[in-house]
């Protein structure tokens, strides 16, 4: 009797689980199937918590787009969306208007905040392809590598047509162009979390516009996002998804009967005819690197050098409860405008890495429990911090900047008139697990949106080789539209299951 073609697929996040959904389902037996997971968890970079009665999300939070997202298919088809049995993150979708402070205790109004927000959006709209931008000629004309590149010039041309505006008063010690800058700085700190790159001057301009979104409202999911993991999984057999397996070293087209052989720390190993990877693009940059290398030979440069090419990126999450002397409605969402980290002006008690987040705000209406976002330097920064180190800066920054104006040269004072404090912190830390080591991917400058072409690319690339697909690549940096999303990781799994069903000639949908 012939043996079964035996599939192994090494990570159970969102791409692994659907590729073994998909496998399992759409084959009728046909394959000895295995998912090895080196975490103790399911789900990879979806990972569903609570803190405070609150169902939160350490990672992916968003469906981005209700339309034709194949992640709101599920949940909708689950009665994930509204089934909540306790409150949840961002339940209310976004949140009114928040307060707009400038460090000294400065509240913003809207004359002030709304050229800068509108040329920040308008901008970053040409930038991702709307050609009816009036920034389309100056973009031509002055040639942009970087996305940080061009907003910067974007903000030289709106500052050289407003000459004669006139002084700015009532704002202590900034000037106009000083606040307008932080502003601008401001809303390209919350763009340094949409894309994970730590700095916008890292991230690519030309391939910018190549990345897709689905139409519609974005929304959070109710039952939590691991609700939608574990409906992928729990089709499977309880036997095919092993926990704690840690990949060692992936050999390749060996002369055997099953071409891989994949090695497990512990010392075991299994053979394998086919195997999907499905690790991080941060996995896979140390794993080229790393003397012993993960793969075995290695990958060929064709591989390796769009793994380097591409960036991939940190963003934590930090989530903060409110002390009880204070009512959280009394804690208004805040957007936080800041002197740069050299400024003679800052606060001093104010640390480098807080200057770098744009917003606290409840996680939903009312709540108790508060959310910041970081990215880049700061969020690993975050992950190195105690929580009391966490709690501390927190509460001198919110405090500083809700109290009474004030200038700011003399504000090292912690109190001004408002006072509020956080008692217990929850954090992310994706850069320093080593399953991980960052949390998504982007198109860096010296690389483009063929480079995630090539990572999904199976190996060996001889179509007549007489043990074809031996290695597949699935997960979000595999998808040159979809990157760094959920979505983008399921469509890449079902891309690989459907590649191995077309080859034993099942039916692929």
């Amino acid at each position: 009797m012939a043996k079964k073609p035996r599939i192994v697929i090494i990570g159970a996040g969102m791409a692994g689980l659907t590729a073994a959904n998909k496998l399992y389902t759409s084959s009728n037996d046909l394959f000895e199937l295995f998912v090895v997971e080196g975490g103790t968890r399911i789900g990879g970079r979806i990972n569903t918590s609570e803190f405070y009665g609150d169902r939160v999300e350490m990672g992916a939070t968003w469906i981005h787009g209700i339309k034709g997202s194949p992640v709101h298919q599920i949940a909708q088809q689950i009665n994930a969306l509204q089934g909540s049995d306790k409150p949840w993150e961002c339940m209310d979708g976004l949140l009114d208007e928040p307060k707009t402070i400038a460090e000294g205790g400065f509240e913003l109004n809207g004359s002030m905040i709304e050229p800068i927000s509108t040329l920040f959006k308008n901008l970053m709209d040409f930038a991702q392809g709307n050609e009816a931008s009036k920034w389309c000629s100056m973009s031509r004309r002055l040639g942009n590598k970087s996305i940080g590149s061009f907003l910067r010039k974007g903000l030289d041309v709106y500052w050289d047509s407003c000459k004669d505006h006139e002084e700015l008063k009532g704002y202590g010690k900034w000037s106009r162009e000083l606040l307008e800058e932080a502003i601008f700085a401001m809303y390209e700190n919350t763009q340094r979390t949409y894309t994970s790159a730590g700095d916008l001057f890292s991230l690519d301009y030309e391939a910018e516009s190549e990345y897709r979104m689905f139409p519609g409202e974005e929304i959070t999911i109710g039952n939590g996002y691991s609700s939608i993991i574990e409906y992928l999984a729990s089709v499977l057999p309880r036997d095919v998804i092993q926990l704690d397996r840690k990949v060692a070293k992936i050999e390749w087209d060996r002369c055997d009967s099953r071409p891989v052989k994949i090695h497990f720390l512990d010392g075991s190993f299994v053979l394998a005819d086919h195997v999907i990877v499905t690790v991080s693009l941060g996995v896979l940059k140390a794993g080229i690197c790393n003397d012993s290398g993960l793969f075995s030979p290695p990958l060929p440069s064709f591989k390796t050098d769009a793994i380097s090419r591409l960036g991939y990126g940190v963003v934590n999450k930090l989530f903060l409860r409110l002390n009880g002397n204070r009512k959280p409605e009394e804690l208004p969402s805040l957007q936080m405008v800041f002197h740069r980290s050299d400024s003679e002006l800052r606060h001093k008690k104010i640390p480098w890495w807080m200057r770098r987040t744009a917003t606290l705000s409840p996680i939903y209406n009312n709540a108790s429990v508060f959310l910041s976002w970081f990215a880049g330097k700061e969020a690993l920064e975050l992950e190195r911090l105690s929580n009391e180190e966490i709690i501390n800066a927190v509460t001198t920054t919110v405090s500083s900047l809700l109290s009474e104006p004030h200038n700011e040269i003399m504000s090292d004072s912690d109190s001004n008139g408002f006072e509020v404090s956080f008692v217990d912190v929850l954090k992310s830390k994706w850069g320093s697990d080593p399953l991980f080591l960052g949390s998504y991917s982007y198109v860096a400058v010296g690389s483009c949106g063929a480079d995630f072409d090539t990572m999904a690319e199976p190996l060996p690339t001889d179509v007549y080789h007489h043990h074809p697909l031996q290695i597949l690549f699935a997960g979000e940096a595999t998808h040159r539209t979809h990157y760094s999303t959920t979505h983008g990781a399921y469509f890449s799994g079902i891309r690989e299951a459907n590649r191995l069903l077309q080859h034993y000639r099942c039916v692929g949908v």
